[in-house]
Formats: structure tokens, sequence, C-alpha cells
């Protein structure tokens, strides 16, 4: 554990989809260090927007792409990046409401259709979706009955229906709400699934952020990830 950087503050900006794994590794790490850690939740462009602002965390948790851009404007450090693992998609539904077949390409197109409301983000899941929903050529027939939200502004709607409503988002994010709301219908279907990957970088000489960085990169900590479903 010679990794840890004792008794300090940490503050960590971190893409909502690794939510679950996130809070659960950073209880261990806290009781290891003694250290105190905040956690804030955004989409990658509210991301860009708060780097934008000046927003200086000690740690940022996006997909690699997203840290390389913030990399070149000195936000974070490259060199000490850590993958955490990739997320797929799936599609969920209210506790109590009939599971759609979502096995197959067919069967979740005719779920899309039959739906009262398709609900998703407009976050890096949400943008993918958007284009499936185009690609499989049911996008316009659905354009009235689509619902677009921040982040996971999108759960409260989805619980809260009354009919057949269906939603996209994080697989990770689905298994985060069971019991509380929501239930997993099925991931998407293999030829059409998508992954992103996540990984943290801290900010450029943050000996506190670089210590939580290393500790997220041990296998205790990739454990706990993969318990909540990254893969």
């Amino acid at each position: 554990m010679g990794n840890i950087v004792h008794a300090v503050e940490i503050n960590v900006l971190s893409g909502a989809a690794v939510e679950p794994g996130l809070h659960a590794a950073a209880d261990i790490y806290r009781k290891q260090s003694g250290s105190r850690i905040e956690i804030a939740f955004a989409t990658t462009p509210e991301m860009r927007r708060l780097v934008g602002e000046g927003i200086a965390p000690d740690v940022m948790i996006a997909p690699p792409a997203a840290l390389d851009e913030f990399a070149k404007s000195g936000r974070v450090d490259a060199a000490a990046r850590v993958l955490l693992g990739r997320v797929g998609v799936g599609v969920a539904i209210r506790d109590g409401a009939r599971k759609p077949d979502v096995s197959t390409v067919d069967a979740l197109k005719r779920a899309v259709l039959d739906a009262d409301a398709v609900i998703y983000n407009r976050a890096s899941s949400g943008l993918y979706v958007e284009a499936l929903l185009q690609r499989l050529g049911v996008a316009e027939q659905i354009q009235e009955k689509t619902r677009r939200y921040v982040g996971t502004d999108m759960i409260g709607p989805l619980i809260n229906g009354k009919g057949r409503e269906i939603g996209f988002m994080p697989v990770v994010q689905i298994l985060n709400w069971h019991g509380r709301g929501l239930q997993l219908a099925g991931p998407l279907p293999a030829g059409i699934q998508h992954h992103t990957t996540y990984a943290a970088a801290p900010a450029p000489g943050s000996a506190s952020g670089l210590g939580f960085v290393r500790f997220l990169g041990t296998p205790d900590a990739r454990a706990v990830f993969a318990r909540a479903g990254v893969e």
C-alpha cells in the first residue's frame, strides 16, 4: 500500500457510468488512507465546459479520448493514466413493468416502436444510442416520443413512468438502481453493443491525485470495478 498518500482531500470529476465501482473503490481508499474524497459526476460535454471554466480537480475519470484533450490543455497527466475498464449499454425499464424482448436486433426495434417513450441521455452512451436508432431506421418513427436528458436526469422519468417506457443507459448504472426503481431488460444485442472505455488521470503535480489513481490500478480496485459491472 505504498502508493497511498495519507490524510488529504482529493477532488474527483468522473463520468457517471462508473459511479457504483468508483464509490466502492473510494470507500476502500478512505479507510486505508484517512483521505477525504469528494466525487462529482458529469457527462463528457459537461466536463469540457467545467474545464473551460477553470475547474481543476485532482483526478478526472473519462473516456481516453477526452483525457487526451484534457492532457493537451495541461489539466491531467497523461503519463500517469490508469485504465479502469469498459461499460456496455443496456435497456432499462421501471420495476414492475413488463420486460420487452431485446435479445435480437429485430426484437429491440419492435420494443422501441411499441414503447410509449424512449429515453436516453446526452452523454457517451446516449450519443451512441441516437446514432444507433438512426442506423436501425426507427429514429423518425419514434421522434415524438423520444426524450433526452442530461446525464442521470433520465432516471427519474423512467422510474416514475406509467406506461411502456424504455431507457438506454450503461448497464452498470442500471444494475446500480436494481431494487430502487429500475430493472435491466437486457444488454444491447451483441451485434450492436457498444462499449465505452474509462480511464483515470491525476492533475499534473497532484501527489494526492496520483496516489488515488495508482490505487485505482491495483488488483483490489480492479476487482471492485469488475463486481460493479465494469469489464
